[in-house]
């Protein structure tokens, strides 16, 4: 799980069983089986039983769970679960405000992702990427801007979800976590306005997306897939990097140097993906 690329994770409700093989099968990097949102309060437990059940009769299938937060009842039930099926391969901590949540979660031993929801999980960001057994970070702009009073839609919205990625980028680079992952586009159904929204969230340095449609999929896939130019520009410099064993040398008229040959090398293993 660490070292996989990941471009989209999906999510499905674990109160939809029946929707489980089709994710799985979507070509989602990942799939999030959701035991929150998108399960009443009333149909928790039948949410985590369906969830057991699907595991044990596919053992060799592997997903990420979104488990209930810290401050809910159903909180160590689901942790416990998860630490049970061998099939969960990372947790998914919605509303993370405090690394004492973080700690318990990352007690399961499995990789972590917290989500930040909220000013006071913004404030506490440091904490909260620096935390032991966090793997990644990622946010949800919809509670964010219910808490602020923002306008979604907006150009206000976009300043502030501008400020939200910079701070997830951040930490996400102070405690060496690889890419975060930008938050959901929630209509699903336009597609162009998902392109250009993951299209600034690559160019800011966002490794993929939370993703709530598998029509969303491969539209994220492609705006990560480098263009045909920027693969040849890639290879010559990869390839002049291990001729002459230099750290800064000219393609294109232009110096290359150490970051640049590095960008090359991403490049490169975006491409065969």
């Amino acid at each position: 799980m660490h070292d996989k690329l990941l471009r989209t994770a999906l999510f499905v409700p674990a109160i939809r069983p029946d929707r489980l093989p089709k994710a799985l099968a979507s070509g989602a990097d990942a799939v999030i089986v959701d035991l929150e949102d998108s399960v009443p309060r009333d149909e928790k437990i039948t949410a985590r039983r369906h969830l057991s059940e699907f595991a044990l009769a596919h053992p060799d299938e592997r997903f990420m769970v979104r488990i209930n937060d810290g401050t809910t009842v159903w909180f160590d039930q689901d942790l416990a679960l998860c630490r049970e099926l061998p099939n969960v391969v990372a947790i998914v901590l919605p509303k993370a405000e405090a690394a004492r949540h973080v700690h318990i979660v990352s007690g399961a031993g499995k990789p972590l992702m917290p989500v930040i929801e909220s000013a006071r999980g913004l404030r506490n960001l440091d904490g909260i990427a620096g935390a032991a057994g966090v793997w990644r970070l990622s946010f949800g702009i919809l509670d964010l801007m219910l808490e602020f009073g923002t306008r979604p839609g907006t150009e206000g919205a976009a300043r502030i979800l501008d400020q939200i990625r910079y701070q997830i980028l951040l930490h996400s680079g102070m405690n060496g976590l690889p890419p975060p992952l930008d938050t959901v586009y929630a209509d699903f159904s336009d597609l162009e306005g998902l392109a250009r929204r993951i299209a600034v969230a690559r160019d800011m340095g966002f490794g993929g997306m939370l993703c709530i449609h598998p029509t969303q999929v491969p539209v994220v896939h492609e705006a990560f897939r480098p263009s045909a130019d920027e693969l040849d520009w890639a290879r010559r410099v990869v390839d002049e990097a291990g001729r002459s064993g230099a750290q800064a040398f000219r393609v294109d008229g232009r110096m290359v140097d150490l970051p640049l040959i590095e960008r090359a090398r991403r490049l490169l293993a975006r491409g065969v993906q």
